[in-house]
């Protein structure tokens, strides 16, 4: 009897130094902090490549880093949840829509550090009130980019301009339904969000007969054909228009006296993530006002942190494609997050225009 509690105690020191040495392994494998994966998932070619690298200096997290084109595509997977994200970067519309659905986890405000730097402007706005889900991230306008070689300001100030025959196929679209239908909308003294029947069809007779104008749409590559000169006047955002403007010394852009699209591209902790801590230590990375200014000197969209602005160069600054006045502002829209029908009945109607 002695003997069997021998083997058997011996059995036990056994099996707890094999225990010990599992886990040393495993740790040293990855599932200590220094190997923890923060998955991000972000759209192409927004954020400086050597933040990546910086943060996972920093924290001693891994980043895994995917990209989507479209807030649509991003919804979608991030539904079926097949993957779980600990940030996404949604945009408005979009951001209310997933916070609808019960997609995102609240964002504890006591764990941040620098939401002060955020200019208040840029907070607490109609798609998450008091940001009790998002974090801004980047914010531009929807506006007309043309090439003072061939096209004089004075001839592009409204969208109703675009409808003029000496543009015949000279224009290159971004290939949206919000934004062209939108702007058609505005054209006629609508709303970007109007779901009027009537207005929309209205706005879809006017969309045919802009037709013969339409040199292409596009999505990407409108920024290497109008570098290119390959059409004098495009419709796109205005960080896309920064980047066209730094290739092609003779493009400019504005914003329609009547209005157009302000838009806000957000950061989100999706439901399904797996690493809380590592989305905060990310969110808190991007609130440093240095970390920001980096970001928005690479990317060329606009900053919604004041405190990362002021370390911008001047003449970035003073740069009202990046940065337009209060008075423009005031004119602009987000877009709503439109039913599922509503929101159909745009994407149909594009598509017929597309197709015209």
């Amino acid at each position: 009897m002695k003997k069997l509690n021998i083997m058997f105690f011996g059995i036990i020191l056994i099996c707890l130094a094999l225990f010990i040495v599992s886990f040393e392994l495993e740790k040293d494998s990855g599932s200590g902090k220094s190997n923890q994966v923060v998955n991000i998932f972000n759209w192409g070619d927004y954020i400086d490549p050597k933040l990546i690298t910086k943060f996972e200096k920093q924290t001693g997290y891994k980043v895994s880093y995917e990209t989507f084109d479209s807030n649509e595509a991003m919804y979608t997977k991030i539904k079926q949840g097949g993957t779980a994200y600990d940030i996404a970067v949604p945009s408005d519309y979009t951001i209310k829509k997933m916070i609808n659905n019960h997609l995102l986890l609240p964002i504890d405000h006591r764990k941040l550090k620098g939401l002060g730097n955020i200019d208040s402007k840029f907070l607490n706005l109609s798609f998450d009130p008091g940001n009790q889900y998002s974090l801004p991230y980047f914010w531009g306008t929807l506006g007309i980019i043309y090439n003072d070689k061939y096209v004089k300001a004075s001839e592009v100030k409204h969208w109703n301009d675009l409808w003029s025959s000496k543009f015949k196929n000279s224009i290159m679209l971004i290939d949206g339904a919000r934004e062209i239908m939108g702007l058609t909308l505005n054209s006629q003294g609508k709303s970007v969000n109007d779901t009027n029947s009537k207005d929309l069809q209205a706005a879809y007779e006017k969309l045919k007969k802009l037709s013969p104008n339409v040199k292409a749409i596009l999505a990407d590559e409108i920024k290497v054909y109008m570098a290119q000169d390959e059409a004098p006047v495009a419709v796109s955002y205005s960080g896309e228009a920064m980047e066209m403007m730094d290739n092609n010394k003779n493009l400019r852009y504005t914003i329609p006296e009547e209005g157009s699209n302000i838009w806000f591209d957000n950061m989100v902790i999706p439901k399904t993530a797996k690493n809380i801590k590592g989305a905060y230590a990310f969110l808190n990375f991007m609130l440093k006002p240095e970390n920001a200014a980096q970001n928005a000197e690479y990317v060329a969209y606009a900053t919604p942190n004041k405190a990362a602005k002021k370390m911008l160069p001047k003449s970035m600054q003073r740069d009202k494609v990046m940065y337009p006045t209060n008075k423009t502002i005031a004119h602009l829209e987000v877009y709503d997050a439109l039913s599922q029908k509503n929101l159909s009945k745009y994407n149909d109607l594009f598509l017929q225009f597309k197709m015209h």
